[in-house]
């Protein structure tokens, strides 16, 4: 999941079908964040009751790794297509660990051979 669905999600912003289709998989399934989803989430600057539930989250989350694979794909990625580096690093983050990439931005990623888009507010 990127974090801007992360974030749709908690603050209930997702259409009601896109918020169900999320809780059905984070109640349902294992769901996963990159490490750079981790640290964006962790890394804003909010109140302790802000935070809690980002917390919590990235808790009940798998965190993948910056893996040596992801790394290099990440590095001939951003040599072959302008792309911001937290774009560049998820994208080949759901490659690797072959997983459907759940974001709100699908245009960030339509240029890149590999990841399965879902747009929560499309469900």
């Amino acid at each position: 999941m990127e974090t801007n669905a992360v974030i749709e999600f908690l603050s209930g912003t997702l259409p009601e079908s896109g918020n169900k289709w999320m809780q059905l998989i984070i109640e349902n399934s294992h769901h996963y964040l990159s490490v750079i989803n981790q640290i964006e989430l962790l890394g804003y600057n909010g109140t302790s009751l802000e935070m809690q539930p980002l917390e919590d989250f990235v808790q009940y989350s798998s965190v993948l790794p910056l893996s040596e694979e992801v790394a290099q794909m990440t590095i001939q990625l951003r040599k072959t297509r302008k792309i911001k580096l937290p774009d560049a690093i998820v994208a080949p983050t759901a490659i690797v660990f072959d997983l459907t990439l759940v974001t709100r931005n699908i245009a960030d990623f339509e240029k890149i051979e590999g990841p399965t888009c879902r747009n929560p507010h499309l469900i």
